[in-house]
């Protein structure tokens, strides 16, 4: 059987990049389709494997503002030639659900979102653009979005990555999909002997993320963050009146486990569809400060014991506080133990994602013939 495996893009190194590694381990020599990669966004596991692109690769700078090409999305996918292949898995959280394939082959589509700027975000994305931009965005938004919903009805079998975003393929789709948790890697995982008083916010540096509500909450409670990432947020970031924030910018794998280890607590607050920074930092045995909605209700235990956590209510400032200091108490009551929570992070440990997959692909398989 020949297998094809379509990711988005791979532009920068995240979760759906590391889903998308994930499954290429389960078939070596599967030919590998996306939209646009770069060199730093390719796993490394991944650089030696054929990687066909679309006609987007070829323009000028198309990596670096892949989101302005959403007008040419529904084209840079019809590019895409799957003609021959029996088996398609596409890791999406953008148009490749979109990939046209053979009568009779079997397309199972490992869903991260559906794309949030065509549905739940469509009115906050647009409300950010410049007054040409948002023209052009809503004149085009709508021919994607009903090709986005076309392509949707073509897939075989939806896995979601999280209950949360099984309700969004449901209710915007109107399809049903098995659950299956992205994998947390493991391998430099370590909990510290000793941890600092700081706390530690991981991430792109983009709007929804809300970084800046982390700043100002610290900065009023007189606490240290250190935030890795960047994005394009981080200039206007860096212009909040305060001094308790460092900006570490892009940091190595090794260095960014090390941060984990040794922070007090996560901040986390954006609304996602999963969370896997969250669930890294658990690894480390350390505790997560969440906004308490999304997928955060899956990956961070606020209120069942043993706790990981704790959540706040909403995106403000005095939210955030409210959180940290609800923390802080019950960190000084002992409610937090390392130990316990590794143990609830290694439940979304790679190995377990890769058999879950593997699972499921046979049977959707054995169905399909």
């Amino acid at each position: 059987m020949r297998v094809a495996i379509v990711h988005h893009w791979f532009v920068t190194q995240g979760g759906g990049e590391r889903v998308a590694e994930c499954i290429a381990s389960l078939f070596p020599d599967a030919d590998i389709f996306t939209l646009m990669a770069h060199a730093a966004g390719l796993p490394e596991s991944l650089r030696r494997r054929k990687i066909h692109t679309s006609v987007l690769q070829k323009l000028p700078l198309a990596t670096r503002y892949h989101r302005h090409m959403l007008p040419l999305y529904p084209f840079a996918v019809a590019s895409l030639d799957l003609s021959g292949f029996d088996l398609v898995i596409s890791s999406d959280s953008g148009p490749v659900k979109g990939v046209r394939v053979d009568p009779g082959a079997t397309h199972i589509c490992y869903c991260h979102s559906p794309m949030r700027y065509l549905y739940d975000g469509y009115q906050s994305y647009r409300a950010q653009m410049g007054p040409i931009t948002r023209a052009i965005f809503t004149v085009t938004a709508k021919r994607v979005r009903r090709a986005d919903l076309a392509a949707a009805e073509r897939v075989t079998h939806f896995i979601a990555n999280s209950h949360y975003i099984a309700a969004r393929i449901r209710r915007i789709y109107g399809r049903e999909s098995v659950v299956i948790h992205p994998p947390i890697d493991l391998d430099k995982a370590r909990i510290a002997q000793q941890i600092g008083q700081h706390y530690l916010c991981v991430g792109r540096l983009v709007g929804y993320k809300r970084t800046d509500l982390l700043i100002q909450a610290c900065a009023r409670l007189g606490r240290r963050l250190r935030i890795v990432g960047t994005g394009p947020e981080e200039c206007r970031l860096r212009k909040i009146p305060q001094s308790v924030a460092s900006f570490l910018g892009e940091v190595s794998k090794s260095t960014l486990w090390e941060e984990y280890a040794n922070c007090r607590a996560l901040l986390f607050c954006a609304d996602e569809d999963f969370g896997m920074v969250s669930l890294e930092a658990q690894a480390c045995g350390r505790p997560v400060i969440a906004l308490g909605v999304g997928g955060s209700l899956e990956t961070v235990r606020g209120n069942e014991r043993p706790r990981t956590g704790v959540y706040f209510a909403e995106q403000t400032v005095e939210s955030v506080m409210k959180g940290i200091l609800e923390f802080e108490a019950a960190d000084l009551r002992g409610e937090f133990d390392p130990l316990e929570i590794q143990s609830w992070a290694a439940k979304f440990a790679t190995h377990l994602f890769i058999e879950r997959m593997q699972n499921f692909i046979l049977s959707a398989v054995s169905e399909s013939r």
